[in-house]
């Protein structure tokens, strides 16, 4: 096992060599911020060796709202949930390692969750640089998952990031609009359930640090992601 991982550390650094020349991805890449999760999916590889998707197998994956949820597996059931989450997960790191987290195989279906590239920060990408990046993972995951039904999960309106609210939910129309104009992807809509009715997210979903779920929270997004995929035909 220590060869194997020996190996694949020495192998990232020149399959990120390849990947940073590629367009559209390389406007993207700090080389320094994708190596920083290599830990985090070293651990993916692991539990793949071990737990290999089947026809049966939800794979919910993308940033730490869903490696937080620890409740995944009840609230979803009685789907059979494959849980990859990481930190802070942005789309340029993931398509990276979309290769390691999502497995080739008869998958019933792929769920993505990843809001970290707009936050507020200096290094933000535009709407449509993250619309770019969603078709950049979109054709990564086509090449051995042709027919796996796609589902990405809208950006929660969380109160800690309302003041790029604007650009986030841009960004989520034009996938969105993409995902309607395409087979097997969907776009599982969840602003509403975390508004108030004035129009402002509601404390009560949120932890302490107004950025991620708390129970009552998670419980709702499972609502909504299971009623998504009793509407595209998803069978537990």
């Amino acid at each position: 096992m220590k060869s194997v991982a020996g190996s694949t550390r020495f192998i990232v650094p020149v399959i990120l060599f390849l990947l940073i020349s590629c367009a559209p991805v390389h406007n993207y890449i700090h080389s320094d911020e994708v190596l920083h999760w290599e830990d985090d999916i070293h651990v993916f590889d692991s539990l793949n060796a071990i737990e290999p998707a089947g026809a049966g197998t939800l794979l919910v994956t993308g940033s730490s709202s869903v490696r937080l949820w620890n409740t995944i597996h009840q609230d979803l059931a009685p789907y059979q949930v494959m849980q990859r989450g990481y930190g802070g997960a942005k789309l340029s790191d993931f398509n990276y390692y979309a290769p390691r987290i999502i497995q080739k195989g008869t998958l019933n279906g792929i769920l993505i969750f990843i809001a970290n590239d707009i936050e507020g920060g200096g290094d933000d990408r535009t709407p449509r640089e993250v619309f770019r990046l969603f078709k950049t993972l979109v054709e990564q995951i086509r090449r051995h998952n042709p027919e796996t039904p796609v589902f990405w999960i809208e950006t929660t309106p969380t109160p800690s990031r309302w003041h790029v609210i604007d650009d986030v939910r841009k960004a989520n129309k034009l996938i969105r609009n993409f995902c309607e104009r395409n087979r097997d992807l969907h776009f599982i809509g969840t602003y509403d359930i975390y508004v108030n009715q004035s129009g402002l997210p509601d404390s009560a979903y949120f932890r302490n640090d107004m950025l991620h779920l708390n129970e009552v929270g998670y419980e709702r997004w499972a609502e909504r992601i299971k009623y998504n995929l009793q509407e595209a035909a998803i069978e537990p």
